[in-house]
């Protein structure tokens, strides 16, 4: 009896001194992310290490040829030329993006990454360079063309998402239609299940619909439908200690706005200019 009792008065020290390790260490890794700037460390290796979803079009995706391409691409490494530091792009799984950034994975997320309140909490933000607004998708053959007609249906979304967060708080807008839905890794498998049939819409930034239906074969058999949910503004998010980091970004968007690049790249990856000087 008193041996068992030893045991178990051990074995609970043990787990105490466990969890109380590992709880510090996750309390250094937020101290640290929130208090050191990376900067000279950044120029020193000569290379930033940004986070991204690669099958985000137009924003950052691989062509056939498994090329990284898109608008945050080119931004990226316009700004960071500026300062002769290369880019090096790293995949990341899109609901742990800010985990990977707090704990030093990848130097920055950018990809069409929305700013918002629960986001300014862990993370800084540049300034704005693009707008973005969230729509639902259907298919017209569906015959959905407003949020109430999606009652009884089944509704995609993208995990880890501005679109989830914002699905969530705000159900009157279209969650208390849906009987249904599911969340997806990347957009290009929601729409597959969108074209099959097995969800009749598609809670999805703008900027990747209007760029994804406009490379379909027939563009026409969609509807894109605004449902009030509030414009969202696209924004670099980097560690909160890192301030030098943060106005170096920010006076080089400033700079390309300026000397029309950022038109360029609109131009070029939408086909109109949406740039955004936030200065």
């Amino acid at each position: 009896m008193k041996k068992n009792m030893v045991r178990l008065t051990l074995l609970s020290i043990m787990f105490l001194l466990t969890t109380t390790i590992i709880l510090s260490g996750c309390t250094n890794v937020k101290k640290r992310a929130n208090t050191t700037d990376t900067w000279s460390t950044i120029k020193k290796r000569n290379k930033v290490i940004v986070g991204l979803d690669d099958s985000f079009v137009p924003m950052g995706f691989r062509e056939k040829n498994g090329k990284l391409v898109g608008y945050d691409i080119d931004l990226a490494r316009a700004v960071f030329k500026k300062y002769g530091i290369s880019v090096d792009f790293q995949t990341i799984d899109w609901s742990m993006k800010e985990t990977e950034l707090r704990n030093g994975t990848i130097d920055l997320i950018w990809n069409g990454y929305t700013k918002s309140p629960a986001r300014a909490k862990t993370v800084a933000f540049s300034n704005t360079y693009l707008k973005n607004e969230q729509i639902l998708v259907t298919r017209k053959a569906d015959n959905i063309q407003q949020a109430a007609n999606m009652q009884g249906k089944t509704l995609g979304l993208q995990s880890g998402s501005s679109g989830y967060q914002s699905y969530m708080d705000t159900p009157k807008l279209l969650k208390q239609y849906v009987k249904s839905s599911v969340q997806y890794d990347t957009f290009n498998n929601a729409f597959l299940d969108l074209n099959a049939g097995r969800i009749q819409g598609l809670l999805i930034d703008s900027v990747y619909a209007n760029y994804y239906i406009k490379h379909q074969a027939d563009a026409s058999d969609y509807r894109k439908m605004p449902i009030g949910f509030p414009k969202e503004d696209f924004a670099v998010g980097m560690r909160k200690g890192d301030k030098t980091l943060q106005k170096k970004v920010n006076s080089a968007l400033h700079e390309l706005y300026q000397d029309k690049t950022m038109r360029r790249i609109s131009e070029k990856w939408f086909g109109v200019d949406n740039s955004v000087d936030d200065k």
